[in-house]
């Protein structure tokens, strides 16, 4: 039996805006989203590629589409679920006597639908089940940008599923591609305020004005030095983050040089390790990949630190 386990609302966004040549949406073991409030609700909109959950006789159907045994990711929400167990308690005694629902005093867990279905769910998949936290209403209210009324996807509108920047610091660090920070529907819908470009190529915002763009022209190569900009990265975000400005960091695809300035501020606001900030950013953008010398400067940037190396950037991972 698998997991059940709790998904934040920020891990959902991030799901599904990943990417490898197209947006992994397009795949199809990739995601299994499930929607288990009412037909009038989901009608009215739900989470983009959710699928409704039909019930038949009081028991949930899971949708015949669905391979739950290969899927990578399998979500459930419904409208608000908070916790992965619904307390109910009853009366205690001493109570007024109108007041009382039951003779006895008692206390009994009732799991809400999306717990109840996740449940149910985790005795089909390998994988760990999700519970989103929050529900529909909490994601809804944070990325109203994902509602929709659509029910069916066809496989060429996933494959043009344009993504948006993954979140790093929910809420205040964006992490994105030089497409992304060009898209004025993206400024508009994340409310980026603050622009650090680590790349050779302009876009049309925030040209000029200092304050709102840290522009840091080095190329694509593992020749380039991106180390000597550490500090006044950190110095420049940690700056903006006390403003409360949202901030999105992008190289040409958002793969290296961003991604890589985004560990090295990581490591520097969180006091953490490379290997620790490392695993923070690939979580959030499974296909961050720093080139080799890159990598090499953020161990020099992690003795800055701490004083000493401490990552063993001979494993594989880097």
């Amino acid at each position: 039996m698998a997991d059940l386990l709790f998904c934040e609302p920020t891990e959902l966004y991030n799901i599904l805006n990943q990417v490898s040549k197209l947006s992994r949406l397009a795949e199809p073991n990739y995601l299994c989203l499930l929607d288990v409030r009412s037909k009038r609700q989901y009608d009215e909109s739900h989470v983009i590629t959710a699928l409704r959950v039909k019930k038949k006789d009081n028991q949930y159907l899971i949708p015949e589409s669905v391979d739950l045994d290969c899927v990578r990711y399998c979500i459930v929400y419904d409208s608000n679920t908070s916790s992965l167990e619904l307390r109910i308690r009853r009366h205690e005694e001493g109570e007024e006597e109108e007041e009382r629902e039951v003779e006895d005093d008692e206390t009994e867990l009732l799991p809400g639908p999306a717990v109840e279905f996740g449940q149910m769910l985790t005795n089909f998949t390998r994988q760990p089940v999700y519970v989103l936290r929050g529900g529909y209403e909490c994601f809804s209210g944070l990325y109203h940008f994902f509602r929709t009324q659509k029910i069916i996807w066809m496989p060429q509108e996933l494959d043009a599923f344009q993504p948006y920047p993954v979140e790093i610091i929910p809420g205040k660090v964006f992490l994105g591609k030089l497409s992304q920070a060009c898209n004025p529907r993206i400024h508009k819908d994340l409310k980026i305020k603050v622009h650090v470009n680590i790349s050779m190529e302009s876009t049309p915002f925030f040209a000029g004005d200092e304050d709102k763009l840290l522009h840091i022209k080095i190329e694509d190569s593992s020749d380039s030095n991106l180390f000597i900009f550490f500090r006044h990265i950190c110095h420049f975000m940690e700056l903006h983050l006390r403003l409360r400005s949202v901030i999105l960091v992008f190289s040409t695809q958002g793969i290296s040089r961003s991604s890589a300035a985004v560990v090295a501020f990581l490591m520097h606001y969180n006091e953490e390790t490379l290997k620790r900030s490392w695993a923070r950013v690939k979580k959030c953008k499974n296909n961050m990949r720093p080139n080799r010398g890159l990598v090499a400067q953020l161990l020099a940037w992690e003795k800055v630190i701490f004083g000493e190396c401490i990552t063993d950037i001979s494993n594989p991972i880097y």
